[in-house]
């Protein structure tokens, strides 16, 4: 895996620019021509246009029932899809599972032959006038995350019980969130397999995708840990950071003070460890990015499933979009002022 660290190749496939590793090959570029020119590939290219939404509850805490969305492609009898949850944004105060943006892009996915999944949790700091900004505790704010990482383990042990009525493969789940989604769903991505009472073993996420995220602490990334990842983030992000910096970029003196890290240390924390990433950054980007991939570059989020979870690909890449500059809190890096 040595030979992986470069990630001097530049690609040009379709008019987007790619800055890979040794790992891209000519036969990627045959594989995905030949989808195109020969017929189409299920979870590569659109296979249904039927699909079903069921509404389960997965749990009940707090004297409320925690509710998933499903979306099922229909008339497919395999019993192994992949299935993407995903966690939406707002602060951990704000937000739906059903928002419209997130319901077209879980209806995308299941017309490509995936089960998608978009989840409510708890909101636990709803109705709190610090919200989660610079005057909320930074204890207050590691208990958010830690009741949001339960809610998605408990949505997954739900979904891994009924994984035979669903028709999903428990060792393809693959977790995507937005914002305080992403942050969530990287740090329940990180943690280690987990049982799930299933007779086969302990289980990792396939991969993990998040838009705009972040998590404070990388240690609790290692090679048993770690699972293939991948990011969307703006270099310009005030709220979020793209490397490592207070979160919202509250002064020291602030209770909310807590440094954070993003997508940038993270897939630099996967390098390292050799385990298979893609980061996707946009230059001058903000943190629009925490909502905006989920169609706009939909294309890039069906191929990091299908490459990565499907066919477990193991190389490295970096995408790199330029955007207008917004107001950057710490200098840019290199490759974008290039």
């Amino acid at each position: 895996m040595e030979e992986c660290k470069s990630k001097n190749d530049i690609i040009i496939i379709f008019g987007k620019t790619l800055i890979m590793s040794k790992h891209f090959s000519l036969l990627f570029l045959f594989t995905i021509l030949g989808l195109s020119l020969f017929g189409q590939e299920k979870y590569i290219s659109h296979f249904t246009s039927d699909v079903v939404v069921e509404t389960l509850t997965y749990a009940s805490k707090d004297g409320q029932d925690l509710a998933l969305d499903v979306y099922l492609p229909q008339n497919d009898p395999d019993t192994d899809r992949p299935l993407l949850l995903f966690v939406h944004g707002g602060g951990f105060f704000a937000g739906e599972r059903n928002s419209e943006s997130i319901v077209r892009f879980c209806n995308n996915l299941a017309e490509y032959g995936y089960v998608a999944a978009s989840i409510s949790y708890r909101l636990t700091r709803k109705g709190t006038p610090e919200k989660f900004g610079c005057d909320c505790p930074e204890k207050e704010k590691l208990a958010t995350f830690a009741a949001a990482v339960e809610d998605i383990q408990d949505a997954t042990y739900y979904l891994i019980q009924n994984s035979e009525y669903l028709g999903i493969d428990p060792y393809k789940i693959i977790l995507a969130g937005g914002s305080a989604g992403a942050e969530a769903a990287l740090m329940t991505a990180y943690t280690p397999p987990v049982c799930y009472d299933l007779p086969s073993g302990p289980v990792s996420y396939a991969g993990v995708i998040g838009l705009a995220g972040a998590i404070p602490d990388t240690t609790i990334i290692y090679k048993e840990s770690a699972v293939p990842s991948m990011f969307f983030h703006g270099t310009d992000d005030n709220l979020v950071p793209y490397g490592t910096a207070p979160h919202h970029y509250c002064a020291k003196n602030k209770p909310g003070y807590i440094i954070l890290h993003g997508s940038r240390t993270i897939a630099s924390k996967l390098d390292k460890l050799a385990v298979p990433y893609w980061l996707h950054t946009t230059c001058g980007g903000g943190h629009e990015l925490a909502g905006t991939p989920l169609h706009k570059y939909f294309d890039e989020i069906v191929d990091f499933c299908y490459s990565f979870v499907v066919k477990k690909s193991t190389e490295f890449r970096h995408t790199v979009v330029k955007d207008k500059e917004q107001q950057p809190n710490y200098k840019q890096y290199n490759y974008c002022e290039q």
